[in-house]
């Protein structure tokens, strides 16, 4: 009889203490898939994504492994003492607990810290001898990966693409950024050929889209042209994010434009570049975006963005300020995130070293709620600010402004009515009082 694992990939709480559940997850993380694929075959995997099912506590499984990303750290800790309770032993992982493997191994039996790749099977081999090490971490040299099991996803509720890596860790150096914490402007690319094999099992199973994970793919042109090459004869949409800088190169965006993809969301956290230059981000220019955004959905890329409020330039005006720069230019689906002091990030000694913090029950950060003092506004002026920004950001008049009266309703009309059906999902939750996320 198989030795059985349990991988789980837990849901956020949202505001009013409830799990975030959904009818279909469309954004599949590619760690558990991956996990198994690094599973010796004398295993059983389960995975269970929590958003779409139920997890079962009444597993057979003696091995338990349990990630962790964003505020959905608080969800790792409850599942993680639930199994402790039932004499599993568990396994943390995941950046979050990565940036703080001592808190976490309170919680667990042991913490992977960082990269799986080389410490997934020395941590199996030990729990088999009894011998299992409190943390486990090693520094990836080579990114280099066994074909995910993508097949174990197959039954679930999951939407319409899958996951593909083709880098890790990030060039930039943004003081806020887990990513950069991590990796400390360490990035990783895999060989072309071992990603053009994982697209390839995505289109056998069935799937005409994937999703592209890297947190900067087009820093390396060559890279990038050469992979886009390849995409191109697998006649298979894409979505990826990246710098608003790939916009300086228009040959580079219609190479990618032509290989299929169709989405780029882009992290530009704020229109005010004294904030931009307080997260180490002095490499942007908010002036500029409105022109950058255009010259890329000139190229028939829809454009997606992420943005922070509350830092060191942020005032209750700018924030007002950045809903009309959404409605403007008519950004298909924005999302928004107070700027929090996540322990680990250099964001976090900053903050900590100023006496800034504001809220130091660290188990309570959620990223819609203000945790440090801004400088320009109390942090409940924040708060309320960051809310009244997603209130009108998503109002029906905007969403159609940004989504259908956008001159391109006639040329991809699929497309334009999926992007409000998106918006109009995201306005519903914001009424309840949750903040609108990507899973």
């Amino acid at each position: 009889m198989k030795k059985k694992i349990l991988l789980i990939q837990p849901t956020p709480y949202d505001q009013h203490g409830q799990l975030v559940k959904k009818s279909r997850l469309y954004f599949v993380g590619l760690a558990l898939p991956l996990l198994a694929a690094l599973t010796p075959e004398e295993y059983e995997v389960e995975l269970c994504y929590e958003t779409i099912e139920e997890v079962p506590f009444d597993t057979d499984a003696e091995l338990i492994g349990i990630s962790s990303m964003g505020h959905a750290v608080m969800r790792t800790i409850d599942i993680a003492k639930r199994f402790k309770e039932l004499g599993k032993t568990v396994i943390l992982g995941g950046y979050m607990v990565s940036l703080m493997p001592e808190e976490a191994k309170k919680y667990g039996d042991s913490v992977m810290i960082g990269d799986a790749e080389e410490t997934w099977t020395e941590m199996l081999a030990d729990h088999e001898k009894g011998e299992l090490k409190p943390f486990y971490k090693k520094k990836l040299t080579k990114l280099t990966t066994p074909l995910p099991r993508y097949e174990l996803l197959l039954k679930k509720r999951i939407g319409n693409f899958l996951p593909v890596q083709a880098g890790r860790g990030c060039p930039k150096t943004c003081s806020f950024c887990s990513v950069y914490c991590l990796y400390r402007g360490q990035y990783l690319k895999r060989e072309i050929p071992e990603v053009i094999r994982d697209i390839k099992r995505v289109r056998e199973l069935g799937f005409k889209q994937f999703l592209l994970l890297d947190d900067n793919i087009f820093s390396d042109r060559e890279y990038a042209i050469e992979l886009c090459g390849e995409i191109s004869k697998l006649k298979m949409k894409w979505m990826t994010q990246c710098s608003i800088d790939i916009s300086k190169d228009e040959e580079l965006l219609d190479i990618i434009a032509k290989s299929g993809c169709y989405v780029l969301s882009f992290g530009l956290e704020s229109i005010s570049k004294e904030s931009l230059l307080s997260m180490n981000k002095a490499w942007a220019d908010p002036l500029k975006y409105a022109e950058q955004m255009r010259i890329i959905r000139k190229h028939g890329i829809d454009i997606s963005t992420e943005m922070v409020v509350g830092a060191d330039g942020d005032t209750l005006d700018s924030i007002r300020e950045t809903a009309k720069f959404i409605s403007d230019n008519r950004v298909a689906v924005p999302r928004f995130y107070i700027l929090t002091p996540i322990p680990g990030t250099q964001y976090f000694d900053e903050m900590r070293e100023e006496d800034r913090i504001y809220n130091h029950d660290i188990y309570s950060y959620n990223s819609c709620e203000a945790v440090h003092v801004p400088k320009n506004m109390t942090p409940e002026e924040l708060t309320e600010a960051y809310w009244e920004l997603y209130n009108n950001v998503y109002t029906v008049r905007s969403i159609l402004k940004r989504t259908v009266f956008t001159g391109n309703f006639l040329r991809r009309p699929f497309r334009s009515l999926f992007y409000f059906g998106v918006n109009m999902f995201y306005r519903s939750q914001i009424k309840k009082g949750i903040v609108p996320n990507i899973i």
